[in-house]
């Protein structure tokens, strides 16, 4: 599977690794951008450069993860084990996406996944998806929520993305869901 781990969550890495790592599963994780995307969204570009200087910030984010022990790799291929995606050469040398804001770390994990035709797990600091402040538990169209950037929601569901939403803070809601037994979040695609 392919799994994001949302840059806000880079003070809970140790414990989110140890748990993918307890469960043996092959996995390519993709990095958030976090507070490195945040510096590039304060700083005074757009367009092609802030696009591209936002991928430099999940690779920053990804040697961050990499950092606890996670392989790093820069191309796209089906997992043997854990590993940690660089995706500044990928997304490169594909380049599949538009370059705005609409599109985040969130939608790049979604090309990941689809270009893999793997499901894909998004690790965020919420409980799911939220629309107007209420949780959702199964999306199947399309919905207004900041939880997720603008584009996610339909790429996935044009392409057929089997998509989970997780909160990778909640104590034992990753060790539950990747044990089978169900967890407060979001389904997209089931």
């Amino acid at each position: 599977m392919v799994i994001k781990i949302g840059g806000s969550l880079a003070d809970r890495l140790k414990s989110i690794v140890e748990t993918l790592r307890s469960c043996r599963q092959p996995a390519l994780i993709v990095p958030g951008g976090g507070v490195y995307a945040n510096l590039v969204r304060q700083s005074p570009v757009d367009g092609d450069a802030a696009h591209w200087m936002a991928i430099c910030a999940m690779e920053q984010f990804g040697w961050l993860i990499a950092a606890q022990g996670i392989p790093p790799v820069a191309e796209l291929h089906v997992p043997k084990t854990i590993e940690v995606l660089l995706p500044y050469l990928p997304l490169r040398n594909a380049d599949p996406l538009p370059h705005t804001w609409d599109v985040t770390s969130d939608t790049i994990s979604a090309w990941v996944a689809a270009s893999l035709s793997l499901d894909l797990l998004v690790l965020k600091s919420v409980d799911g998806i939220r629309s107007g402040g209420v949780p959702i538990d199964r999306i199947s169209r399309p919905v207004e929520t900041d939880d997720v950037d603008p584009s996610f929601i339909p790429f996935v569901l044009s392409r057929g993305i089997r998509v989970v939403v997780l909160n990778g803070r909640a104590p034992g809601s990753l060790e539950s869901w990747l044990q089978g037994r169900p967890v407060t979040g979001t389904t997209i695609g089931f």
